[in-house]
């Protein structure tokens, strides 16, 4: 590193980057108060997220929960439902368990002490140096994928950004340019530089404030960097789910906090094992609920991403056999018989809400009771 540093003229970055940050900056609406509170929230937020979906959705956030101590107060269905479509719902359960934290303890106020926000649920090394250098100016380094493809283009680094050696390379080099006094700036020219100009794909070297410093476009490798290693694997699962109508109910359950998409609800059924969709659909509900339910028709497929699975949902509208609506929930915490009109305050996974938005858009119908 320090033969890449050394040179006085990578070490000049920092005036060009800063000058071109006044005039292009994003205007976000947590940078008009760089309150911790919002920091953190946006940071949060935007991760594994759209930017612009991210402003949106911070917006109905703080409109909803001004202050740390409203999200404390919340009840968890809430919080949840106001996530909902965001992913990654553990981000929100955490977030949830700080703020009742920041409440009870820290005076209801986001703290910008770097070591401090490492002791908070959810807050890892990057959200903790996010908030500490950009809402509170200290001197921490922020890296994210935009500050790595950045670095791994100026100074050309042909190595897999994702090894330790790579991350450690580019940890110390952030460190040593680091402004002393300036961090907040730096540390978002630098992520504003990799979402606007540097982009993964055809970024605008023409226009970039550090074209001329940067190694990799010197020698030809821009689109070579950063280095990626092997992707992964997408594994696909073909999962059921019944829709069951009862009167003018419908079914759902609410999932473990501890399972994936812990506390959200959804429609009973299971990944799909032996025989067709619709008999797996009905041996699931009876299984997982008790409920003995029989198809009356399919309603859609829907597919749906996280992490490396692709989920293969296939969805069946289904009645009860008989009257009996007790249920012996095997994996779900929680079941209720809703009106459809209701189902709307209830935070559901990407495939259930898929299903739900299929069925107002072409079938509402589906949730009308059958005349006798």
């Amino acid at each position: 590193m320090r033969e890449l540093l050394s040179n006085s003229k990578n070490c000049h970055i920092v005036e060009p980057l800063l000058l071109w940050f006044r005039r292009a900056a994003r205007d976000l609406p947590w940078r008009s108060t760089y309150d911790p509170y919002h920091v953190w929230i946006s940071e949060i937020m935007l991760q594994q997220t759209q930017m612009d979906r991210g402003v949106v959705y911070f917006n109905r956030w703080i409109g909803r929960f001004p202050t740390v101590r409203a999200v404390a107060e919340a009840d968890l269905q809430e919080i949840l439902k106001y996530w909902e479509g965001l992913g990654y719902y553990a981000r929100a359960r955490n977030l949830h368990k700080a703020a009742k934290v920041i409440a009870d303890e820290l005076d209801g106020q986001v703290p910008c002490n770097y070591q401090l926000l490492l002791t908070l649920p959810g807050i890892g090394p990057y959200t903790a140096a996010a908030i500490a250098s950009v809402a509170g100016n200290q001197d921490v380094a922020v890296i994210d994928a935009n500050v790595t493809r950045v670095y791994a283009r100026l100074f050309d680094i042909d190595t897999p950004a994702g090894e330790s050696l790579t991350k450690k390379r580019i940890s110390d080099m952030a460190r040593e340019l680091l402004p002393r006094g300036r961090a907040r700036l730096y540390n978002q020219a630098l992520m504003d530089l990799g979402g606007l100009v540097c982009l993964p794909r055809n970024p605008s070297c023409e226009v970039c404030p550090l074209a001329s410093f940067c190694k990799a476009r010197q020698v030809g490798t821009v689109a070579e960097r950063p280095v990626l290693g092997p992707g992964k694997k997408i594994i696909t699962v073909e999962k059921v789910a019944g829709i069951i109508r009862h009167g003018d109910r419908i079914f759902i359950q609410q999932r473990a906090l501890e399972a994936v998409w812990g506390g959200l609800w959804e429609f009973p059924g299971g990944e799909l094992q032996d025989g067709t969709a619709e008999e797996e659909v009905v041996r699931q509900i009876l299984t997982e609920t008790s409920l003995v339910v029989r198809v009356v028709l399919p309603v859609t497929t829907v597919i749906h991403h996280y992490t490396r699975y692709k989920i293969v949902l296939h969805s069946f509208l289904c009645e009860l056999i008989g009257r009996n609506t007790q249920t012996t929930l095997r994996s779900a915490v929680d079941s209720r018989w809703v009106v459809p009109a209701d189902l709307g305050s209830y935070a559901f996974p990407a495939g259930p809400r898929k299903i739900l938005k299929y069925i107002k858009a072409t079938s509402p119908s589906l949730f009308e009771s059958p005349r006798p």
